[in-house]
């Protein structure tokens, strides 16, 4: 999988940009505040709909503008034209100019793997954090998930409801949020099975990258949920247990809405007891095992993005990441100082200069 070309209208500090891109290797580079990120979060949004950053998808209409594109030719097995356009009132998304309706229906089509300064949040944060990892890494592989857990939402939200008004009346009557009830553990069953699978996959790869990058291990990810070994019977005794705690909370207190992810290593929790820069490495490891587990299950290569990888790592640890980078994958890289990136890769990337709100192709060896 690979993008050949961007254009972007009124996107942040872009006014209007063509770029085409190397099918391999892509290094940005400039000072900070120059556009770097925007850039690649452009081609984030493009393929997943939702910035990587904080805020609304507004924020992303350059100053004094009322609209956003973002456009990009996207190679899998044939080329399709992609669109997205942010407004005030929303976004609409095409391909090849008809509309799409059906997120699941698009957000599936594009994968792509990135790797952020940010991303440490995904060990430092609250479980909230790292649920909303799971749920857009598995939602752009898996669109069975995407329907699951937006039925497991709705009933969720309409539980929550009901146990609030029930607060309120001081009343136990509980007919109908029984039937709610075992609405959501039917849902909740599957989204756990869905998760766990893809944790145990990801497992499946992520100590080998670990120890390839830092020569430590082993790592892996646990996966914490109040449904895992438990059956249908079990989980719905465990709600009639808790029901007058809920309905005096007016709120649903178990669920996958709930779950948890943890990085251990050597039997220790990395969140707890890891370096700043091990922290890091596990992130990056997590990630690099999401490529083997997308080559696997969709046999297709992401796109991968590397932002401010640089910054983040000693060379030594950078160096060990790019050589478990395939050279068919399509890669970007972004940087402040083109002098840290070591010349090979340089010789067979594609080059561009970013300056405040434009892009100059540079001369390299790149195709």
């Amino acid at each position: 999988m690979q993008i050949n070309s961007l254009k972007l209208l009124n996107y942040r500090n872009y006014e209007s940009l063509e770029i085409n891109f190397s099918n391999r290797t892509n290094i940005i580079y400039g000072k900070n505040g120059m556009g770097k990120t925007n850039l690649i979060e452009a081609i984030y949004i493009l393929g997943l709909t939702k910035t990587f950053r904080l805020g609304n998808e507004d924020v992303v209409i350059k100053k004094g503008k009322n609209i956003a594109k973002i456009e990009g030719s996207i190679k899998d097995k044939i080329i399709n034209n992609y669109k997205i356009i942010i407004s005030d009132n929303g976004k609409r998304i095409k391909i090849d100019n008809n509309k799409i309706t059906k997120m699941s229906d698009y957000i599936t089509r594009i994968n792509i793997i990135l790797f952020n300064p940010d991303d440490l949040k995904i060990i430092k944060d609250t479980p909230s954090t790292r649920r909303k990892l799971l749920n857009i890494e598995i939602s752009s592989i898996n669109n069975d998930y995407v329907k699951v857990l937006t039925d497991y939402n709705k009933v969720l939200k309409q539980r929550n409801s009901y146990l609030k008004a029930l607060s309120k009346k001081n009343i136990y009557q509980t007919d109908f949020l029984n039937i709610l009830t075992e609405q959501l553990v039917d849902l909740g069953l599957k989204i756990m099975l869905i998760r766990s699978e893809f944790i145990e996959n990801i497992n499946s790869y992520i100590s080998d990258i670990y120890f390839k990058i830092t020569g430590k291990g082993p790592l892996s990810i646990n996966y914490k949920s109040e449904y895992k070994g438990k059956t249908k019977e079990q989980l719905l005794s465990m709600y009639e247990k808790n029901i007058s705690r809920e309905i005096i909370m007016g709120k649903t207190l178990f669920g996958p809405h709930h779950d948890d992810i943890e990085f251990i290593t050597n039997k220790e929790i990395v969140k707890e007891y890891s370096s700043i820069g091990e922290q890091k490495n596990s992130v990056i490891a997590f990630k690099l095992a999401e490529i083997k587990n997308i080559e696997d299950k969709l046999n297709k290569k992401p796109i991968l993005i590397l932002d401010d990888l640089f910054s983040e790592l000693d060379q030594e640890k950078i160096n060990n990441i790019l050589t478990l980078i395939d050279d068919d994958m399509q890669t970007f890289i972004t940087t402040t100082e083109i002098d840290k990136v070591d010349q090979k890769l340089i010789d067979k990337a594609k080059i561009f200069k970013c300056i405040n709100g434009t892009i100059k192709e540079e001369v390299s060896n790149g195709k």
